[in-house]
């Protein structure tokens, strides 16, 4: 029985490409001279830290522009509002998000079950497997999932993986 899984992951060697790029033009651009401005990876995302509020939020900008530039998916990252920290400097969190919370994941059960496309879908951990009896029905699946993914109830960057016949 052909079935494939929805997945929502983060290229972590793009992302961390994407950081070293934004550390290079940090440290070479002329409003971050003695800012101390730094981006650092952590267990629950990525730091942003520099001298000034403003600063902290330039430097994102400038992450959020690399990661554009190498097609990471801004849905992945949410960044907290800045902090101040010691000396007067600031930081940034940006929390990153891998995989289908289960809330997202029975929203879209639910428009699979809507669709009246003769297909079966559950829930696994952090992905949802789709089955069905023919190929085409799978299509229509990802094709409408692909529609539906920038809905506003969605909002997740979703690949499609393991596609068995």
């Amino acid at each position: 029985m052909p079935s494939f899984d929805v997945v929502s992951k983060l290229d972590w060697s793009e992302v961390s490409n994407a950081m070293n790029q934004a550390q290079k033009e940090l440290t070479q651009r002329f409003d971050f001279k003695n800012t101390g401005a730094k981006i650092e990876k952590n267990e629950s995302g990525l730091l942003i830290t520099a001298m000034g509020e403003d600063r902290a939020k330039a430097a994102y900008e400038v992450l959020r522009e690399k990661l554009i530039r190498r097609k990471v998916s801004l849905k992945h990252f949410k960044a907290k509002d800045p902090e101040l920290t010691a000396r007067g400097a600031s930081k940034i969190l940006v929390e990153a998000t891998e995989g289908i919370a289960s809330d997202k994941a029975r929203i879209i059960l639910k428009l699979i079950k809507d669709s009246k496309v003769k297909v079966q879908a559950s829930i696994q951990e952090d992905t949802v497997r789709v089955s069905g009896k023919n190929r085409d029905d799978l299509q229509a699946i990802i094709a409408l999932l692909r529609a539906e993914k920038d809905d506003e109830a969605l909002n997740l960057d979703l690949q499609f993986s393991n596609f068995r016949d």
